[in-house]
């Protein structure tokens, strides 16, 4: 989020855009860095664009699996962990600070 509801988005196709938010959506869905948005693309201006909606993390896997996102990009997992990972990973006991 750069501020006054703008924003800059890593397209698929590798290019950093400068995005506009509309303002149907401003104030109303707010836009976190690593979500799935669609872009509408200028004419005029290669290097800019303005976000036209914000997928959800169930619209965004149901994009996936149909195959319209490609294999590499990380849907939003907030609510699974990977595996391997450890749930407590983030998390520290003050007491092992104490041994240090």
């Amino acid at each position: 989020m750069l501020g006054n509801g703008r924003l800059e988005a890593q397209c698929i196709d590798g290019t950093k855009r400068l995005c506009h938010i509309r303002g149907k959506m401003r104030k109303k869905v707010w836009v976190n860095n690593g979500d799935i948005i669609l872009i509408g693309l200028r004419d005029y201006q290669d290097a800019k664009g303005d976000v036209i909606l914000k997928y959800m993390a169930d619209e965004a896997r149901s994009l996936k699996q149909y195959g319209e996102l490609p294999e590499n990009i990380r849907v939003n997992d907030t609510d699974m962990n990977e595996e391997g990972e450890d749930e407590n990973a983030e998390f520290f006991d003050f007491d092992d600070i104490a041994e240090i």
